[in-house]
């Protein structure tokens, strides 16, 4: 029996739909990866599936009634929630000495979302308390959501998804952000829901080598139609791709001793919770440093600083590009210097113009364009396009881009000026093989080519890591 069914199927829309009409299914107890390189079709595939891009009635059927309620869609690309979370928690956290007591918890937003998804019975609060405990979430319910790691909002929000019992659960980019530990429990919490709870899934991966065991069939798409519809029962072999800039082997010139970067001591707080304590961290010109530690350790605490979003860190002892926070620079000062992209940079872009104006946007440090840039600024920006495969786009409009493309655009937009100091917070995410190989290779080159210049790289995977490395700095998470 097949739970979901597309029968030679095409959106609405022609502008929406794949190249050929979909025949897609899902038999009854199959869980299903679809993968495919960025601007495959992937997420299109899926607003078909779900009707966000709906398709003729006679085009696709269910086996259960309700699909709104039985067939639930979750993309990490915005972990914090959807458009009415644009408050921006992270921003929240940051500009707070004390957390304000009408912050909500853990415990009261599940609350809220149970009563929104179905009547209060027992037989519900019965199904309520076995996903809390499913899930570990006792220890959690009293705890601010703006202090959520990565992967505790993972749980907030599959256990906010699953109390309308869903038949089908689609999920885009489940283990982005997340380190090596809290991945592997991802995995296993998902694979309990299949067998515990009959739930079937549907991951949406850019990676190959990131699909989970319980998975039983994969589907690949490659530029807007189906390349392979595979059954598995063993891991799925990793695919390969060449480099598009040879691995850069050569001796890079030794730089000249400058501090970009001084912490002295520095302990932030977020009510009784103790983010950072007593760092000494010193960044030099012409140093390249991995940034790691587990979800929760304070690394996005630590860029907010450095970055000078955060007001905290007035009261530290912090000195940036030479000169001491609080000494009458401003945080345009400091941002001047900084080329940067981050998983929260990337959610909270709502900006729809075009692709070569949110380049153009990095040159200004703006997050919309509000100048003309000049002749030779234009070239710069095709220029560095060009550079990441994606000059093609320029005219695009940034929200109609797949997610992969858009994170292209935005790390040109970080490299455009040719800053002092590269700050690249988890910047592969959401890209295919290919395009991790690129951008890692670019970094590589322009290092390189530029020994002055300084970087800090955030990922949880040794692998994505460029050969330029040469110093790293581990965060341990405070209890």
């Amino acid at each position: 029996m097949k739970t979901i069914e597309l029968r030679n199927a095409r959106a609405r829309k022609p502008e929406w739909s794949l190249t050929e009409p979909v025949n897609f299914y899902l038999d009854e107890g199959e869980n299903l990866a679809i993968i495919g390189r960025n601007g495959s079709g992937k997420s299109m595939l899926v607003d078909m599936i779900t009707g966000k891009h709906p398709v003729f009635p006679d085009q696709i059927s269910y086996s259960f009634d309700e699909p709104y309620n039985n067939m639930k869609h979750i993309t990490f690309r915005d972990t914090y929630g959807g458009d009415n979370d644009r408050t921006y928690f992270l921003q929240q956290r940051w500009n707070q000495m004390e957390i304000d007591e009408e912050t909500p918890t853990v415990g009261s937003k599940l609350e809220e979302a149970y009563l929104l998804s179905g009547e209060d019975t027992p037989e519900r609060r019965k199904f309520q308390k076995h996903l809390y405990e499913l899930f570990h979430l006792e220890d959690l319910l009293d705890k601010y959501i703006i202090l959520l790691s990565s992967g505790e909002l993972r749980k907030y929000k599959l256990t906010a998804n699953l109390f309308t019992n869903p038949k089908v659960l689609i999920i885009e980019n489940p283990f982005i952000g997340l380190d090596a530990e809290t991945r592997d429990q991802v995995k296993e919490l998902l694979r309990m829901l299949t067998e515990e709870q009959g739930v079937q899934i549907i991951l949406v991966l850019s990676k190959m080598d990131e699909i989970p065991p319980f998975i039983t069939r994969v589907i690949k798409l490659d530029k807007l139609h189906f390349v392979s519809d595979i059954k598995v029962k063993t891991d799925y072999p990793i695919e390969r791709c060449p480099l598009a800039i040879e691995d850069i082997n050569e001796e890079m010139v030794p730089p000249i001793p400058q501090q970009v970067i001084n912490f002295n001591n520095v302990t932030i707080r977020y009510g009784e919770r103790t983010i950072l304590k007593d760092l000494n961290w010193v960044v030099l010109k012409g140093e390249h440093w991995a940034l790691s530690g587990q979800n929760g350790s304070g690394k996005s605490t630590l860029l907010s600083l450095v970055c000078a979003d955060n007001p905290q860190s007035y009261a530290c002892d912090i000195s940036l590009f030479g000169h001491k926070r609080g000494s009458g620079e401003s945080i345009w000062d400091i941002k001047k210097h900084i080329g940067y992209v981050s998983p929260e940079m990337h959610r909270s872009y709502k900006q729809n113009i075009p692709a070569i104006q949110i380049v153009a946007s990095g040159l200004k440090d703006t997050v919309g364009l509000y100048y003309t840039p000049t002749q030779q600024e234009k070239d710069q920006c095709i220029e560095w396009m060009d550079m990441f495969g994606i000059k093609h786009l320029a005219d695009r409009k940034f929200l109609e881009m797949s997610s992969g493309e858009q994170r292209l655009v935005l790390l040109a937009r970080a490299f455009v000026k040719n800053p002092d100091l590269l700050i690249l917070d988890e910047p592969l995410h959401g890209l295919d093989l290919c395009n991790r190989n690129l951008v890692k290779s670019i970094v590589d080159r322009y290092m390189f080519e530029n020994p002055m210049r300084t970087l800090i790289y955030v990922t949880h995977y040794e692998s994505e890591l460029p050969n330029c490395i040469d110093h790293s700095l581990n965060l341990i998470r405070n209890n």
